[in-house]
């Protein structure tokens, strides 16, 4: 493939004022606690907006499911308010509703969250919903019946999505049979997801020695301490072993392109993966870095090539994400299909780009503010600090990880940043899908030489 060399961009002018002062953001003290059953506590109060956030996160998600039975977290997620050994779904709702709040529970690849945030003066009902909740839910028969149908209509919902398909076919192509290939429902799981199959899940995963419950917000630390004890000390752990801890991913991802047949589509969703380094590894840091100057934020290498160069997309991007045991970077661009080889072509460029030559100083100070600000910006909300909290538990992580972050950032070089992106950004190491018409992708990629098979 040619590739036409991307123009050095034009110097800003010399009369802009110099950057402000960047404000990192301030973590707040977190104390913790373990109670008798096991059950851990971590409570971060900040007096000021008069809510609190509850967050209850037990181990096993998506990579906990059955190996027959991929994506049920979703559906055991989904169901969890749904009824009690006391109460009906709709009293659960009208309880939470009565705090000022409502429950959202959801499933990621290591846990299961439910979390509700409630007036800071009707604390003690919005938690003592949650304590219900998680505690006592039942899977009444015919709400789960409507939970399958609406999962079976989310789930073909999702499939018309390119970018959903993408992400699918990538995290299958990338981790083979491990459970982290697993992200969602799949039709079968929903046909065989009975209530007994639920409640038997439920037992299995709900359990005090393997639960976080986080607290953020305007509160008393020693009384929410108290609360907490009256209404979760009765919990007890089943004599059943916990969900097993999942291992390091053995499998080499392939250098190789995985279609996903969209007849009719006007443009092809080019997706590229790799396993990078976890949250907590010496060089995170310097990858979170490298992925921001490559194309994690608006002014990256790549967003400036594909979409302000060459207008081949208008949202191409990257990202870095952590699981427990290994780290995924993600890159991808729709493209209108006439230049889904030029696309990837230019990708291909921008990552050996980065795997072989350092970048300046001024970019590497861009990139570190970019992550550093936006960070301190994101965690504004009360809400937001809880569910990263309950994030960093189910990585195994810390507390006080949350206020180190930007301190690692701050300290990357181009020394360490040259050092991961040589070692995970080559374009060798990335397994690329692209959804898309199956015939134009495969003459677009043809010059590339890579094997092209379905997507699994």
């Amino acid at each position: 493939m040619t590739r036409r060399i991307l123009e050095k961009p034009k110097p800003l002018p010399k009369d802009l004022p110099s950057y402000g002062e960047l404000k990192p953001f301030e973590a707040p003290h977190v104390t913790t606690q373990t109670l008798p059953n096991g059950m851990t506590l971590w409570l971060a109060p900040h007096a000021g907006f008069p809510k609190v956030y509850f967050m209850l996160a037990v181990r096993g998600g998506f990579s906990a499911d059955p190996t027959d039975l991929p994506g049920l977290a979703e559906l055991l997620a989904s169901t969890l308010d749904q009824g009690t050994a006391a109460h009906t779904a709709r009293q659960i709702a009208e309880a939470f509703e009565g705090a000022g709040g409502d429950l959202n529970a959801r499933a990621g690849s290591e846990s299961i969250v439910a979390g509700t945030g409630v007036l800071a003066w009707k604390a003690d009902g919005g938690l003592a919903a949650l304590a219900d909740v998680v505690q006592n839910a039942t899977f009444p028969d015919n709400e789960v019946a409507l939970a399958r149908r609406n999962a079976a209509d989310r789930l073909q919902e999702e499939e018309s999505d390119p970018e959903f398909l993408a992400q699918r076919a990538l995290a299958r192509a990338v981790f083979g049979s491990h459970p982290y290939a697993v992200l969602s429902l799949t039709r079968d799981t929903i046909a065989r997801a009975t209530p007994a199959v639920l409640r038997s899940e439920y037992a299995r995963r709900f359990r005090p020695d393997q639960a976080l419950l986080v607290a953020v917000g305007d509160f008393d630390p020693a009384r929410i301490s108290a609360l907490a004890e009256l209404l979760f000390g009765k919990w007890t752990a089943p004599s059943t072993s916990p969900v097993p801890a999942i291992q390091k991913p053995s499998q080499v991802p392939p250098h190789e392109v995985f279609i996903v047949d969209r007849p009719g589509s006007v443009q092809t969703m080019i997706a590229l993966g790799s396993i990078c380094p976890a949250e907590g590894s010496p060089d995170y840091a310097a990858m979170q870095v490298a992925n921001a100057l490559y194309g994690g934020m608006f002014g990256s290498r790549l967003t400036r090539n594909i979409r302000e160069d060459k207008g081949y997309t208008y949202t191409p991007g990257s990202f870095v994400a952590s699981r427990k045991t290994a780290g995924v970077f993600q890159t991808w661009a729709p493209v209108r299909n006439g230049v889904t080889g030029a696309t990837l072509n230019e990708i291909d460029y921008e990552l050996n780009r980065m795997a072989t030559t350092s970048p300046s100083e001024e970019e590497l100070t861009n990139a570190e503010r970019y992550l550093v600000g936006n960070h301190a910006i994101e965690l504004q909300a009360q809400e937001a600090v809880a569910r990263s909290l309950t994030r960093l538990w189910a990585l195994g992580l810390p507390p006080q990880e949350l206020g180190q972050e930007n301190q690692r950032i701050s300290k990357v070089t181009v020394t360490d940043l040259d050092a991961a992106a040589a070692k995970y950004f080559p374009s060798v190491r990335q397994t690329i899908v692209a959804v898309g018409v199956d015939k134009v992708i495969e003459n677009q990629l043809a010059p590339f030489g890579l094997e092209m098979q379905t997507a699994p």
